[in-house]
């Protein structure tokens, strides 16, 4: 068995006094593409930050390939980041720059690679995501769905250990969400690499990961591979996989009895 690429070992964090995460403990092996899913406020993307090391735990263990991100100093962390790629949850092309300069950006600030050799490599990132046909367009003239896919060649660009994803299918059309989860799912097995998909869209990340955890108020309250979360009982599952407005997750948030809040007087039998 070799060592996860991402581990996450009882880790708690807190912005000022409100609590985000509370006692995480997650791992992400090579080969492997593992959905964050739960609502809104959660602590889904507080994990992605925790491992590019925006933020530090406040206790636990953070580990990226064998290191520990919250021990890191800011040249270790800048060296631990190459190993990793981000798709963004919109793409975040940079627009006055071509598909070609938008790809090659990290290639030409993180290595020394002269210009040929980048051309390759530009070229052969877009041909892996289907694009190669729109090098030299800008983004304003893309779709959404191909300025996300070219954003996915941008994160690639220098092959990372571990790519990482917030929200990838947001806004995309069925053809355009179906090709961006298997060009995760193939990227993935080609690379080698572990990916950690934060999303909200049940239908298309069961068919691609391979395993989900599944978080509520910073903490995971269920875990499985696909096959184990269709079929489980889960209060927290049930609700979230069926998109049902009300359970664990309630559609009222704690508050004072509605009549009291309007001065109303109850009658008492």
């Amino acid at each position: 068995m070799t060592p996860p690429l991402v581990e996450f070992q009882h880790v708690s964090f807190a912005y000022d006094e409100q609590p985000v995460l509370s006692d995480v403990s997650l791992t992400v092996a090579r080969g492997q593409v593992v959905a964050i899913m739960g609502g809104s406020g959660s602590g889904k993307t507080t994990l992605l930050k925790l491992i590019g090391g925006q933020v530090r735990a406040d206790a636990g263990r953070v580990c990226v390939d064998g290191e520990e991100v919250g021990t890191l100093s800011e040249s270790q962390l800048y060296s631990m980041r190459r190993k990793l790629g981000m798709l963004f949850q919109f793409g975040a092309l940079f627009t006055d720059l071509s598909v070609f300069d938008n790809v090659a950006f990290p290639l030409r600030e993180r290595t020394d690679l002269p210009e040929t050799m980048i051309r390759d490599l530009v070229l052969m990132k877009l041909q892996a995501v289907g694009l190669r046909g729109v090098v030299n367009l800008m983004p304003s003239e893309l779709s959404g769905g191909m300025a996300r896919r070219v954003a996915l060649a941008r994160a690639i660009a220098l092959d990372p250990r571990v790519m990482l994803y917030d929200e990838p299918f947001t806004g995309l059309d069925p053809i355009s969400l179906a090709t961006t989860g298997k060009l995760i799912r193939e990227l993935n097995d080609a690379l080698g690499t572990a990916s950690i998909v934060v999303t909200h869209d049940v239908a298309e990340s069961l068919a691609i990961v391979d395993y989900i955890y599944f978080l509520s108020e910073g903490v995971i309250v269920a875990q499985g591979t696909p096959d184990e979360v269709r079929a489980s009982s889960h209060p927290f599952v049930r609700q979230f996989i069926n998109a049902e407005p009300d359970g664990p997750l309630p559609f009222h948030k704690p508050a004072p009895p509605y009549a009291q809040d309007l001065g109303l007087e109850v009658a008492r039998g």
